[in-house]
């Protein structure tokens, strides 16, 4: 098997500590390791044939510095010069595989995802090579906990699979509260986990045939037949990204295209999409409060809230469903259910023109 990590995500909903140079997947979210380190330790043990990490150039450099744990005969580094979405990564990323073996069996991961039961993941995964090698899109659904309105579904058939795997009938849109519920109660529908394991091959021809722009693209890049040698792919990949339109592999490919299957799973997932998620992946104490790197807090009659600090005591009075982050050069305080609007901060500093903080 091999691995792809998509790296490349600016997680603006985590400023101010995540910044473009060291965005979420960098960050040690929950002290110790990062994101991106964990996920590449998370899947070491089913000993891939190589791993392959597709960042941006700004955050290139971090991301090399970070896996030097590795050995540099198993990880790969692709540098895409824009932004441009799931689809032309995971394209990228497939070519370069069917040029090392066009059967490569690819699995296909977020760098910044939070995984409770590591073991069941990468059974999961094995699971999923196989069902791959059938030549099938294998996608990771993750089977629903609570009515969620932030993540996008996917609807299985699941009267007609086999071996705990089902084909797809569609993909949702993130839903109303009202529709949640129907997809909780239904038992058909699995929050849609971003993680998807096939073939390179069998993806590039998906590609093809519902993304012929990317694939004609991608048809001409001059690959090296080492990929130790990817760093000669900037030039040509840096046109492709300034021709082709960003666009989702679930939008682009997904939706569209014959043999896509679902495997329901519950290795416990997160997809830490802001400040507001880490209470469900961290200990609370017992008014609920989360103190992220042990900081200095002082917490009189305040619960639900979470807290990061630098170094300065921070002190909480009567206050409850809070988000304290302090960087030393910004401090952020938001309600927990505007979390997700923190995004929006990152706007206003960029029309402010204050780029420093970004």
């Amino acid at each position: 098997m091999y691995i792809v990590i998509l790296a490349g995500g600016s997680g603006t909903r985590f400023w101010p500590l995540s910044r473009k140079k060291t965005p979420k997947q960098l960050m040690s979210v929950f002290g110790g390791s990062s994101m991106l380190q964990r996920t590449v330790q998370r899947v070491l043990p089913l000993k891939p044939e190589r791993i392959l990490v597709v960042t941006n150039s700004l955050q290139a450099e971090e991301t090399a510095r970070q896996l030097s744990f590795v050995k540099e005969d198993i990880v790969s580094i692709v540098e895409e010069p824009l932004a441009r979405n799931t689809a032309p990564a995971i394209g990228l990323a497939a070519a370069i595989m069917e040029r090392t073996d066009p059967a490569a069996v690819m699995a296909v991961l977020p760098a910044d995802h939070y995984i409770q039961n590591e073991e069941e993941f990468r059974d999961t995964l094995l699971k999923a090579e196989k069902e791959a090698s059938r030549l099938n899109l294998v996608t990771l659904g993750i089977v629903p906990t609570r009515p969620e309105t932030g993540f996008g579904y996917i609807e299985a058939d699941t009267g007609s699979g086999k071996d705990g795997i089902f084909p797809v009938r569609r993909f949702v849109e993130k839903p109303c509260l009202e529709k949640a519920r129907e997809y909780l109660e239904s038992g058909d529908y699995f929050w849609n986990s971003g993680m998807f394991v096939w073939r390179a091959d069998v993806i590039l021809d998906r590609i093809r045939i519902h993304m012929p722009d990317l694939s004609a693209g991608l048809s001409v890049l001059r690959i090296p037949a080492s990929m130790d040698r990817l760093s000669s792919l900037r030039g040509e990949v840096a046109d492709l990204y300034g021709r082709i339109k960003a666009e989702s592999i679930d939008y682009g490919v997904m939706e569209k295209a014959d043999g896509v299957v679902v495997i329901p799973s519950s290795f416990g997932w997160s997809d830490v999409g802001s400040w507001s998620a880490l209470p469900e992946v961290m200990t609370p104490d017992g008014e609920g409060n989360v103190f992220i790197d042990g900081g200095r807090v002082i917490s009189l009659d305040s619960r639900d809230n979470l807290v990061r600090g630098h170094g300065r005591i921070i002190a909480l009075v009567g206050v409850e469903g809070l988000v304290v982050v302090d960087t030393g050069d910004a401090l952020l305080i938001c309600p927990k259910d505007r979390a997700q609007d923190v995004k929006k901060v990152t706007e206003a500093l960029e029309d402010r023109g204050l780029t420093e903080l970004l």
